[in-house]
């Protein structure tokens, strides 16, 4: 039987602004519409993009109109304990997961989310709840980058600039399994030491270590391709490794802008989820058994503790707990 709430626990907005602004507040529950499914959430993801959504960001760049009390997260995990009558891929006490960037009903940040059907999965034997919360974002970014833009082929040689973020470290497994040579570039010794657990060929310490002359001994005649997570000097240099006719992408979002080399094919591009890439990710996640790094779990109540977090030096992924 579907048990819709009435009301729920949720971090919320009054308005757009710093980590302060996030308050836990009891609100109405999201009501479902019939190809929708409501989740009772046991994690939630944090991602460096909800700091720019909660700043007002999107709503600028997109020219929305936001609603408050406004909630934050694009992706979580929990489970399905009502359905619309034309939702057919889960059932009732499945166990799932999904992202939602956006989502007009509500974020993640929250007991109860509700989201379109096509947008969620159920979690893959091997995963546990709280990893399935957040490989959704970081893991769409990266595939979206590897194989739609840089069409990334077996063999081919790609540079993961930022290897050790969240984006960074699905992208190295991800090329793994897309059969590429590929060398990390991870931040920290944390970082690097948590990258070598991959599988990469190769993994540099962006802080310390002399990026250029282990790259230019990695790929003598140059890199075919560069999956850039961040930017700045750093990065700048390592784009320099990149062959002449080689490719670039990174997300829309990283700044400074980076300095492309003429010659050199770059292209940016957003890593917001559709039921095909959804898909996609889900079979990886299962054949390749991808995996994800949680550096930090916060309480739901202390979302604004987490987005203080986004500012300081981590591997992997951020995470809220809600039921879990």
């Amino acid at each position: 039987m579907n048990k819709s709430p009435d009301k729920m626990k949720a971090v919320v907005l009054q308005r757009f602004g710093g980590p302060e602004e996030l308050r836990l507040k009891q609100i109405a529950a999201p009501k479902i519409g019939p190809e929708d499914v409501l989740i009772r959430l046991a994690y939630a993801g944090v991602g460096e993009w909800d700091a720019f959504e909660r700043q007002g960001g999107y709503a600028e760049m997109l020219g929305l109109k936001p609603k408050f009390p406004y909630i934050l997260g694009s992706e979580g995990s929990g489970t399905v304990v009502a359905r619309g009558e034309k939702v057919l891929n889960v059932n009732l006490g499945d166990l799932v997961y999904a992202p939602g960037f956006l989502n007009p009903k509500g974020g993640f940040y929250a007991e109860y989310v509700a989201v379109e059907s096509p947008y969620v999965s159920r979690i893959p034997d091997g995963l546990t709840k709280q990893e399935a919360a957040v490989i959704s974002g970081a893991g769409i970014t990266a595939l979206r980058g590897l194989e739609d833009v840089l069409k990334l082929q077996p063999s081919e040689s790609v540079m993961i600039f930022g290897a050790s973020g969240g984006v960074g470290h699905m992208a190295v497994q991800l090329a793994k399994s897309l059969g590429a040579r590929v060398f990390a570039i991870a931040s920290g010794e944390d970082g690097v030491a948590m990258v070598k657990k991959l599988g990469c060929d190769a993994v540099v310490n962006g802080r310390g270590g002399d990026i250029t002359s282990m790259a230019m001994k990695f790929a003598p005649d140059g890199f075919d391709a560069g999956l850039f997570t961040a930017a700045g000097e750093a990065a700048n240099r390592a784009i320099g490794c990149i062959r002449a006719g080689g490719r670039v992408a990174y997300p829309y979002g990283i700044r400074p802008e980076l300095r492309i080399s003429s010659g050199i094919r770059a292209e940016g591009y957003n890593g917001e989820p559709d039921p095909e890439i959804i898909g996609r990710l889900h079979r990886y996640i299962i054949q390749d058994k991808l995996s994800v790094h949680i550096s930090h779990t916060f309480d739901l109540e202390e979302a604004c503790e987490a987005h203080a977090a986004l500012n300081s030096h981590y591997p992997g992924k951020i995470c809220l707990q809600v039921n879990p």
